[in-house]
């Protein structure tokens, strides 16, 4: 099977969503401003609304410096571990 751009794209979308959710959550759950999660991980706050708005599909090394200071597992991000609908 291989697997076209459209799906693809539906998916990623859909993922981009879920971590920008997930983000949002935990970032107030801390009390943290975007500006505040932005300096204590080293990134710039724009990254960080990019992403919690969903325009921005961050790095690995972008997700595990936010999970460090959010003190949560890159996995939390994806939800609740639920299996993905095929």
């Amino acid at each position: 099977m291989v697997i076209s751009k459209k799906f693809l794209a539906k998916k990623c979308a859909a993922q981009r969503k879920l971590v920008a959710r997930q983000l949002r959550k935990q970032r107030i759950k801390l009390e943290l401003s975007q500006d505040e999660l932005a300096q204590r991980a080293g990134i710039e706050r724009k990254t960080v609304n990019r992403i919690e708005n969903g325009h921005f599909s961050p790095t690995l090394e972008t997700i595990t410096r936010l999970c460090i200071v959010l003190k949560i597992a890159p996995s939390t991000l994806f939800g609740s571990g639920r299996r993905a609908k095929r």
